[in-house]
């Protein structure tokens, strides 16, 4: 019984990375870099993103917006004047609490791939289904809040282990909690000693600059090959 669960579960995944490559090559034909943008609800996923949609030099952003129901994220984004889809997992999709390749897939004649260079996947808030299952991106970011506590890469590892960046929000409340920075960094390097790290504040700014050049260098690599 353990071992049929487990080749479903395989199954599952490596049909998902099959659509997962079709939509990559969609992409990289329509020359759109992809970032599969992934945290906790309440990270601040959606702040940072307002605070770069609109300032990135030279490239044109859209949005991919995840929700198992509602758009009030999607609302404000839309508000800035870029380009934004909306998935919600709850109107055919089984409510699921990520989004996978092929609802991305399902969203793809909506984006407006022709007129973007940068499509940011807001997905779903979830530490845990979001890293199993591509989505055809060029990199992944997950919003690690300070209020969620130093051992949330202990608890959560194949979030921290799946991603490029890991934005630490929030530092402007540090001196309201009872929270050691250093001891989340290090949590972070026990489970994914290579992964870049930048600490940011969506509320006030600091280090905004540092995740706008990080999405700056991605949207500059060159196309993977078919």
């Amino acid at each position: 019984m353990h071992r049929t669960k487990v080749t479903v579960v395989e199954e599952a995944l490596d049909a998902n990375n099959t659509i997962a490559s079709a939509n990559r090559l969609d992409f990289d034909r329509a020359a759109v870099k992809v970032i599969n943008f992934m945290g906790a609800p309440g990270a601040g996923k959606t702040t940072l993103l307002e605070r770069v949609v609109t300032s990135l030099p030279g490239l044109a952003v859209g949005v991919l917006e995840g929700d198992v129901q509602g758009s009030m994220d999607a609302d404000r984004l839309a508000s800035l004047h870029v380009p934004v889809t909306q998935i919600n997992t709850a109107a055919g999709f089984g409510g699921e609490c990520h989004l996978d390749a092929n609802m991305v897939r399902s969203a793809i004649p909506s984006l407006p791939l022709e007129d973007i260079d940068l499509l940011v996947v807001e997905n779903v808030g979830n530490l845990v289904c979001p890293a199993e299952f591509r989505i055809g991106e060029d990199a992944r970011v997950m919003v690690s809040a300070v209020t969620e506590g130093e051992d949330k890469p202990l608890k959560y590892p194949l979030m921290f282990r799946a991603c490029e960046l890991v934005l630490v929000n929030k530092i402007d409340l540090l001196p309201h909690l009872d929270f050691d920075l250093e001891r989340l960094l290090y949590n972070i390097d026990q489970v994914h000693p290579d992964v870049e790290r930048i600490v940011v504040s969506g509320r006030t700014g600091e280090g905004i600059d540092a995740w706008r050049d990080w999405l700056l260098r991605i949207a500059a690599r060159e196309p993977v090959a078919a």
